[in-house]
C-alpha cells in the first residue's frame, strides 16, 4: 500500500458512498504530522470565475469544488510556482496558491494563460492521523501525481484514467459499478 504524501493523488476507492468523495481524485498538496491538505480535482462547480468574483474579466475559467471544508475560500493549483509571488513549490513546475491579486490581475491583462491554473471553492482537510486511519479503511488508493492529470479539463475521465496510474491490475475496478448492490 502506498502512503499518502504531498503530490500525490488520493483516488477514491470504487465502492465509497461518502457524497463529497465518491470517485473523486484528491490532489495533496500537503501531508505531514499536523494533517493533510487537498484538492479535489473533478468535482466542477456550476459557475465560472468571473461569476463569482466581478473583478475576474476572463469568461471561461472553471471553478472545482476542492472539497467540503470552508466552501467560501478559493484555492488555486499552477504551473508557474517561480513565477506567482508568494507561491508555496511543491514540485518543479506546480505551485499552489500565491498572490490571488496578482494572479487575477495578470489574467485580466493576458499575461497568464487560464490553462496554467485551476481554482477551486473549498478544500479537502484532515487532521493528524486522519487520513491513515482511512487509509487503513481502504478509502483511498494512492498513486504519484502527473500534472497532466491535475490540469487535465476532462474531469468526467480523471477518476478512470487516475486508476490507470497504478498499473494494470487496478485496470478492472475502472469498471465497477458504484453500488455493487444494483448489478
Amino acid at each position: 500500500m502506498n502512503l499518502p504524501a504531498a503530490n500525490h493523488l488520493l483516488i477514491a476507492d470504487p465502492f465509497l458512498k461518502d457524497e463529497h468523495f465518491k470517485r473523486t481524485v484528491v490532489y495533496l498538496c500537503a501531508h505531514n504530522q499536523e494533517g493533510s491538505f487537498g484538492l479535489t480535482l473533478n468535482r466542477p462547480f456550476h459557475h465560472t470565475l468571473d461569476q463569482l468574483m466581478d473583478d475576474v474579466r476572463i469568461h471561461d475559467i472553471p471553478v472545482f469544488i476542492g472539497g467540503p471544508v470552508e466552501l467560501n475560500s478559493i484555492h488555486f493549483l499552477h504551473r508557474l510556482p517561480e513565477i506567482v509571488p508568494n507561491a508555496e513549490k511543491i514540485t518543479e513546475g506546480l505551485g499552489w496558491g500565491g498572490d490571488f491579486e496578482w494572479v487575477r490581475k495578470m489574467l485580466n491583462e493576458k499575461k497568464l494563460s487560464k490553462n496554467d491554473f485551476r481554482f477551486f471553492l473549498g478544500y479537502s482537510g484532515w487532521s493528524s492521523g486522519q487520513l491513515e486511519m482511512e487509509m487503513e479503511e481502504k478509502t483511498w488508493l494512492v498513486a504519484p501525481a502527473p500534472t497532466q492529470i491535475i490540469f487535465n479539463a476532462d474531469y468526467d475521465s480523471c477518476w478512470k484514467e487516475s486508476v490507470k496510474l497504478l498499473g494494470e491490475e487496478f485496470e478492472p475496478v475502472i469498471h465497477y459499478p458504484i453500488d455493487p448492490q444494483l448489478n
